[in-house]
């Protein structure tokens, strides 16, 4: 039997990295998924945790609040007793693989891309061999 769990999501506050008193490194997020539509849409919070080497690395750095990422693990519910004495529940990914999607808050972000191509643009096309979005002026046969 497979349990595998794959969404993408927004990340609700930066990475951390912890460690366990074994020295095992746990990287933990928060990620958003949002399901339904309009007034039916609901917000679900998962928790995701990443462990061993992947998570001493610099994954941490870019796992920053608003980042939109792609997420595939092992999903477990866990029910807890909340302080108001209710019972609550909450979703926890043990993740394989997470995966950076876009660039953080690209919304706010266009003027820096608009001003790169403009650049790009302004180069003379014989000064660089690294801009692929030319016409490409070679007489192949085919």
């Amino acid at each position: 039997m497979s349990n595998v769990f794959s969404f993408t999501g927004t990340v609700g506050r930066d990475a951390e990295v912890r460690y366990t008193p074994s020295g095992l490194a746990v990287l933990s997020v928060t990620v958003a998924n949002n399901i339904g539509f309009g007034d039916k849409q609901q917000t679900l919070w998962i928790r995701v945790a990443l462990f061993g080497k992947r998570a001493e690395g610099n994954l941490q750095n870019y796992l920053k609040k608003g980042q939109q990422v792609f997420v595939s693990g092992e999903l477990t519910q866990n029910e807890y007793k909340a302080n108001d004495g209710s019972m609550k529940s909450s979703l926890e990914l043990n993740a394989n693989i997470i995966d950076l999607l876009g660039k953080r808050n690209e919304a706010s972000q266009p003027q820096q891309a608009y001003q790169a191509s403009e650049k790009q643009a302004s180069t003379p096309q014989g000064s660089s061999h690294d801009n692929f979005d030319a016409p490409y002026d070679d007489d192949i046969p085919f």
